[in-house]
C-alpha cells in the first residue's frame, strides 16, 4: 500500500521552501476560476476537473503570476 503512486491532490501540492503552499493554492485557484470561465489549458486536459489542472499549470509553471510583497515599493513623486 506504501509502494502505490499517489494521486491525491494533497500530495501534489510541491514542497519549495522558496515558494509558499499558500501562494501555491491562491494562484491555482485563480487559474481555476480562468479555466471554469472558458480560457483554454495550455496542457492537453484529458477529462481533468479545472482545479487539477489549474494544479498542474502552476507546478510546471506554465502560470505566471508576480510576487507583489517581494517588489520594492517605488517612491512617489509629488
Amino acid at each position: 500500500m506504501a509502494d502505490r503512486q499517489r494521486t491525491n491532490a494533497m500530495y501534489s501540492i510541491p514542497d519549495d521552501v522558496d515558494a509558499s503552499t499558500y501562494r501555491f493554492i491562491i494562484v491555482a485557484a485563480k487559474r481555476a476560476r480562468q479555466l471554469q470561465s472558458g480560457q483554454r489549458s495550455v496542457l492537453p486536459a484529458a477529462n481533468k476537473k479545472p482545479t487539477m489542472l489549474s494544479m498542474e499549470e502552476v507546478r510546471r509553471g506554465l502560470v505566471p503570476y508576480t510576487d507583489l510583497s517581494r517588489e520594492e515599493p517605488q517612491p512617489v513623486e509629488e
